[in-house]
């Protein structure tokens, strides 16, 4: 019998021609096509991406539920422990998107460090002359801090060191890497630039606040590409305005579209993309794909990768 799967959010076509291969698919893409898809109780998987909430009411909605699943790496709009305590399998893609996120991460301290956004920006003005007074610096030479020390932040140490940075990080526990780990206020009191890697939890929840960004070397830039709310935006905002850090780029923010971090948004030493740097054409298919695979496998009887269940520890 074919097993019945929920998507919350479309997903790439190949995957999508995969998953209708094996299964039938339902779509609640808005509220109207997801209360149709819930008229079933025989929905056997949901799938998201980065918006649609897989949440207790949902997974009541569905009693003959097996699989969750991300179409990615965070498990922020998941619910983890609702799911654990049903015995469903929480899927996702771990490591999947560490190259690209990394790349993006290089080009965000790049455009801050070297003032590139204004400088593209005061060109299509027809100000040619404004390289008179432009002021920017670059990456060779300076210490690159980064707090995190994953899949993604590895990957950014090594690039960082092929553009002739020292780096220095902090995590939790060691690695056995050449790079010298430091306590935090070490770190952010050396770095030229603080990158940060870390996934988000009650322990990480602004883990950037007035005191961190007051230990910062007034020209040092801040990038984040891990997740928004690891950063207090009230303190981020004051510390741009007084000019006490050299500035602020970032792939996310915490609350998205921005609202009551707008003000960073439009902060002219900020540079903000729209959680775009896994959106990349590379990526998003193997993102899509990994997780549909693995999906398919565990509905129909197969081994999915032991590494895409999130919670295989705890069932």
């Amino acid at each position: 019998m074919r097993k019945n799967v929920l998507l919350l959010e479309t997903v790439a076509e190949e995957a999508l021609m995969a998953l209708q291969a094996a299964v039938n698919v339902f779509t609640g893409y808005d509220e109207a096509s997801l209360k149709a898809a819930l008229e079933r109780d025989d929905i056997h998987a949901i799938i998201t991406r980065g918006k649609g909430l897989i949440n207790k009411p949902l997974m009541d909605a569905c009693p003959q539920l097996q699989v969750v699943a991300r179409c990615g790496v965070g498990l922020d709009n998941v619910d983890v422990a609702a799911a654990t305590a049903r015995k469903v399998l929480v899927i996702n893609a771990p490591g999947s998107n560490a190259a690209t996120m990394a790349e993006h991460t290089l080009s965000l301290m790049l455009m801050g460090m070297r003032n590139m956004y204004e400088s593209v920006a005061q060109v299509k003005q027809n100000n040619w002359n404004w390289r008179n007074q432009y002021a920017g610096d670059e990456l060779n030479g300076k210490t690159l801090g980064i707090l995190g020390m994953g899949n993604i932040g590895q990957r950014v140490a090594r690039l960082g060191e092929a553009f002739g940075m020292e780096v220095v990080y902090w995590s939790r526990s060691a690695h056995d890497l050449p790079y010298q780990r430091v306590e935090v206020a070490e770190l952010l009191q050396r770095s030229d630039v603080v990158s940060l890697h870390l996934p988000f939890n009650n322990d990480t929840n602004g883990i950037i606040g007035a005191q961190q960004l007051g230990l910062m070397k007034p020209s040092a830039w801040l990038i984040n590409t891990a997740r928004g709310a690891l950063v207090d935006h009230i303190a981020l905002l004051q510390v741009l305005q007084a000019q006490k850090i050299g500035g602020y780029a970032a792939d996310v923010l915490p609350e998205e579209p921005p609202q009551q971090s707008l003000p960073v948004v439009q902060h002219p030493r900020a540079i903000v993309t729209p959680h775009a740097g896994s959106l990349t054409i590379a990526t998003y298919k193997k993102i899509c794909q990994l997780t549909i695979s693995n999906v398919v496998a565990a509905l129909t009887g197969k081994s999915p990768d032991p590494n895409s269940i999130y919670n295989r520890h705890a069932l």
